[in-house]
């Protein structure tokens, strides 16, 4: 069973991503991270909820013990009666402190606490709610098990050349002013591989990604530099390694956004990179 997301639900939020994630909640696309509010500066607060519905219930669980988070999340369950697609369903909602209490109506976009950071983040990851959908029937306290979503919007696809200047910095990453959004706020856009489909994902650094927009099988690739292999949506990564200016870096965050910020984001912690800096990214087999 595949659930559809509906734009109703993505346009609470500035980006999303299905694949971006190292977790297995995420595998085939069984999750969605939806980032809300100005994202470079990792501050945001807010936590637009994602459906209207009644709160289930809402719990403190363990996250995985990380030097700089607390080794502790949260997890709100809401029974959903809309938008309509979602409706009968239970949400997962995860990295949210709840301000709202078991038997509670909430709208969707109506605040449901506060975003935190737990040992599920990299350092490198912007605040943001984790979403997965089960069925009445179904197991809600598992990391696993949500039904795979499909998104009600389509992704346009924005050619990259691999270049940009540095236009943001943080300890862990740079952000690209290339490709660049043109029209903020009235679509999603992400990066277009080669063949038009969108990637989404952590490249390498997570064991695989997607594609929104193209399901077929075969090799993936951007700039004519392989990537993995797609088997449907689902992309397993090749073995590769992503170079900026000839030196290698962690990897590329790569998602859906709707907000004038978007640019390539390079993940490099043990790199630094200044602005105005030009960079050119390229994908290389890690050992060619």
């Amino acid at each position: 069973m595949a659930v559809t997301v509906p734009e109703s639900m993505l346009a609470e939020y500035e980006r999303f991503s299905l694949y971006n994630s190292p977790y297995p909640a995420h595998d085939e696309g069984c999750a969605i991270d939806c980032y809300p509010g100005t994202l470079r500066d990792g501050r945001t607060t807010a936590a637009p909820s994602p459906v209207s519905g009644t709160v289930l219930e809402t719990r403190t669980v363990t996250a995985p013990p990380k030097p700089y988070a607390p080794e502790h999340d949260y997890l709100i369950l809401l029974e959903c009666d809309g938008p309509a697609e979602l409706e009968g369903l239970t949400a997962r909602v995860l990295h949210v402190d709840p301000a709202v209490e078991p038997g509670q109506h909430v709208e969707r976009g109506e605040s449901l606490g506060t975003l935190v950071r737990a040992g599920f983040f990299a350092p490198w990851v912007d605040n943001h709610l984790h979403v997965g959908f089960r069925r009445p029937d179904q197991n809600p306290h598992r990391a696993s098990g949500s039904l795979r979503l499909e998104v009600g919007v389509d992704v346009r696809p924005l050619e990259w050349d691999g270049t940009g200047r540095v236009v943001a910095t943080g300890d862990t990453y740079a952000v690209l002013d290339e490709p660049t959004h043109p029209d903020p706020d009235e679509t999603f856009v992400g990066v277009r591989a080669d063949d038009g489909g969108v990637v989404d994902g952590g490249l390498p650094h997570y064991d695989g990604g997607g594609r929104h927009g193209v399901d077929t099988d075969g090799p993936v690739s951007l700039n004519d530099d392989r990537l993995g292999v797609a088997c449907g949506r689902t992309i397993t990564w090749d073995d590769v390694v992503v170079t900026a200016n000839g030196e290698s870096i962690t990897g590329l965050s790569l998602f859906c956004a709707r907000d004038a910020d978007f640019g390539a984001k390079l993940i490099c912690p043990d790199r630094t990179f200044d602005v105005g800096e030009r960079v050119r990214v390229r994908v290389r087999p890690a050992h060619s």
